[in-house]
């Protein structure tokens, strides 16, 4: 079992900024990937943002590519997203999202409120 705990969610103007963090804890596991998703317009959650924890590759949502920066502390099991320019479509919640080389087994965070106004 594997806990993500987030923080850092907010309320900020337009053209402001945020940075979430999630932290993974448990016992003996092996991150694949980490991410942060957010509701699409069908309110599916979609992927904003992840990184590879072995590799170190990227992947963006087009909404947010230039505005938003993903980033891991291996030692930590922690993810962070930095979050500029942010504009009032970007409200939603957010959540953190843990894939685990343990037969690719997924956890989710609780989610963490993003609230831009115009």
């Amino acid at each position: 079992q594997v806990q993500l705990v987030e923080s850092g969610g907010g309320l900020v103007q337009a053209g402001g900024s945020l940075r979430l963090s999630c932290a993974a804890s448990g016992r003996a596991f092996s991150i694949l990937d980490m991410g942060w998703f957010r509701p699409g317009p069908g309110k599916e959650r979609e992927s904003v943002a992840a990184i590879s924890w072995g590799g170190g590759g990227f992947h963006y949502a087009d909404s947010v590519k230039g505005r938003f920066t993903i980033s891991r502390d291996n030692a930590k099991n922690t993810v962070y997203l930095q979050m500029n320019s942010l504009k009032p479509e970007d409200t939603a919640v957010y959540y953190c999202n843990v894939v685990l080389e343990q037969l690719r087994t997924e956890y989710w965070g609780q989610g963490t409120q993003v609230t831009v106004s115009s």
